[in-house]
């Protein structure tokens, strides 16, 4: 069953006749999506710190925003999570994942570094990848001067950020020079195909309808072939194994469900630790929507646990 909470935002969306994504163009859908977040997330936790950075990256710099959580110390050095927001490659900011970021570093205890990559159809695939690997390196080599620790990284996101964290772990794991210690996929998206039982199920009438998801992936991937591209579709690699721990948080009523559980199926088939938490009542999108949805903080505070329990301090 659906949760009342998310049937009823459901139903206000309709009844309010708010534009699917999918029908505006992208300029105006970064603006809509930036304007209605304040109707749906909480208030902002305060934080120790909040700073912004920027790194540089293959196109010029690549802002980023440094939090740091409530009692820690300027000489701490603290584990850090590199964040990479959703919006299918296309929308979201630092602002639309500001409430999120500041409640994991909370929640956490650790620093969060949010990652501003380059968004299509301005920047078509493998920008978003390359932005975020990029900065993730640079965090990793300006650890002591962020005060944070580089054995103790972790890569996380939402949707389309959790697709990036997802490609980022292997291409770290390739390269062998960017130890990953953890890795947070919310919803993920893993393959590029959207050929998943779920895309149909859940395909219209969820928020994310498969005509959106469609739009974003046609902003993003210009060559279909890219859609085998193991840092478009992470699922797709030939090889899992020896890949950081990873959480795997799906939605019941989300197209993007299948795909997740798929991800996390792999990952375990081939050796990497690897659970999955299906959050059955819920809709994609509901982990920055504490405000309406009570099992949104839920989520944040079992994404919080787990990210506190894999960044211990060994």
């Amino acid at each position: 069953m659906l949760h009342p909470q998310a049937r009823a935002l459901l139903d206000f969306i309709a009844a309010r006749g708010v534009p699917p994504t999918h029908t505006l163009d992208a300029i105006d859908a970064r603006a809509f999506y930036r304007e209605r977040r304040t109707a749906t997330q909480p208030e902002p936790e305060t934080v120790a710190e909040v700073r912004e950075l920027s790194a540089p990256g293959a196109a010029g710099p690549i802002p980023l925003r440094l939090y740091r959580p409530a009692g820690s110390g300027v000489s701490d050095v603290l584990p850090v999570l590199v964040y990479y927001h959703g919006g299918g490659w296309v929308i979201g900011d630092l602002d639309t994942h500001d409430v999120l970021c500041r409640a994991l570093c909370n929640g956490a205890g650790c620093a969060v570094v949010a990652v501003d990559y380059r968004l299509a159809p301005e920047h078509r695939f493998p920008a978003a990848f390359d932005d975020a690997l990029a900065a993730t390196r640079w965090v990793r080599q300006e650890a002591a001067s962020l005060g944070v620790d580089a054995g103790r990284l972790a890569v996380g996101g939402d949707s389309a950020g959790g697709n990036l964290a997802a490609a980022v772990a292997i291409a770290a794991r390739d390269a062998g020079d960017l130890p990953i210690a953890f890795q947070l996929l919310i919803y993920p998206a893993t393959d590029q195909r959207r050929g998943h039982p779920s895309h149909t199920t859940n395909g219209q009438g969820y928020l994310l309808e498969k005509a959106t998801m469609d739009y974003f992936h046609d902003h993003y991937i210009v060559d279909a072939r890219s859609d085998l591209d193991w840092r478009a579709s992470p699922l797709l690699h030939d090889d899992l194994s020896k890949l950081p721990p990873a959480l795997v948080l799906t939605a019941g009523f989300d197209p993007l469900r299948d795909e997740g559980l798929a991800f996390a199926d792999a990952l375990s088939a081939a050796g990497s630790a690897a659970s999955c938490v299906c959050f059955e009542r819920q809709i994609h999108g509901f982990i920055t929507m504490g405000r309406l949805l009570d099992e949104a903080n839920t989520a944040v505070g079992l994404c919080a646990a787990e990210l506190r329990r894999a960044l211990r301090a060994n």
